[in-house]
């Protein structure tokens, strides 16, 4: 989920570890399978399975689950789904917008589950095109400061391969640039030793919203019920929360 980042890359870690473990492998495994099918099943020439294959190890899956869904999507085994990518628009507390990326083979039951999930939680749909042009499409790689990063050493590793912000998030830090820089940058921090969690295309707000404790609440009950539908694969949403509220939601 994309919104107020330091809670969302706190999402993230917590997600290898807690109750939606198996529910996480399902929509890694998605991504895996819609890579391969979409750019074939050679990881050197085709960078976006290599990044979904390394989010998939970085989340401890198995190497035998990766390989069976690269061959699924490819179409070397069977079994494989015909995965769809829909995108969802709507509204959520305090007009927050939102946009929710599904993998389904399903469209129908997608979209019911979908608006169910927004509308039981205080939000709204919209129609298609009412909410994207709030979000501009990046490359987004995750960098956990455990592994010795700066903020300088990222961008003197690839401020020449398109990198345009290394935001701070805490205990990581989140290097954005154009989506169509994504490899480039990726490949020049592997290549100044830097390792990083994730790489992959995102969606990010070109305007926030700020919250309070209760908004920031109600914000984080829809957003935690579209995430629990299988066929939601990332949610996006304009929202920002401050240190302060965090902590105080946190107690």
């Amino acid at each position: 989920m994309s919104g107020h980042s330091k809670w969302a890359t706190t999402k993230h870690k917590k997600a290898v570890i807690d109750s939606r473990r198996a529910k996480n492998f399902a929509k890694l495994i998605k991504a895996i399978e819609v890579a391969s099918r979409n750019g074939g099943p050679d990881v050197d020439g085709n960078p976006t399975l290599f990044d979904a294959i390394a989010k998939a190890k970085k989340n401890s899956m198995p190497a035998d689950n990766i390989e069976r869904a690269v061959k699924r999507g490819a179409g070397l085994e069977s079994g494989g789904a015909d995965w769809q990518t829909i995108m969802y628009e709507g509204y959520g507390p305090n007009g927050v917008a939102i946009m929710i990326e599904c993998l389904s083979d399903n469209r129908n039951r997608a979209a019911s589950e979908v608006r169910v999930a927004v509308t039981r939680n205080g939000g709204t749909m919209a129609d298609p095109g009412s909410v994207s042009y709030l979000f501009n499409r990046k490359g987004v790689i995750l960098v956990n400061k455990e592994k010795g990063a700066t903020e300088d050493s990222i961008l003197e590793a690839a401020l020449d391969a398109g990198v345009e912000a290394v935001n701070d998030l805490g205990d990581s830090f989140e290097v954005v640039c154009e989506a169509v820089d994504l490899v480039a940058a990726r490949t020049a921090l592997q290549s100044a030793g830097i390792d990083y969690d994730s790489a992959e295309s995102s969606f990010m707000p070109s305007m926030m919203i700020p919250l309070d404790a209760e908004g920031a609440t109600k914000v984080f009950e829809l957003i935690d019920a579209i995430e629990e539908l299988d066929d939601v694969q990332n949610v996006y949403a304009n929202f920002d929360v401050s240190d302060e509220v965090m902590a105080s939601l946190s107690q």
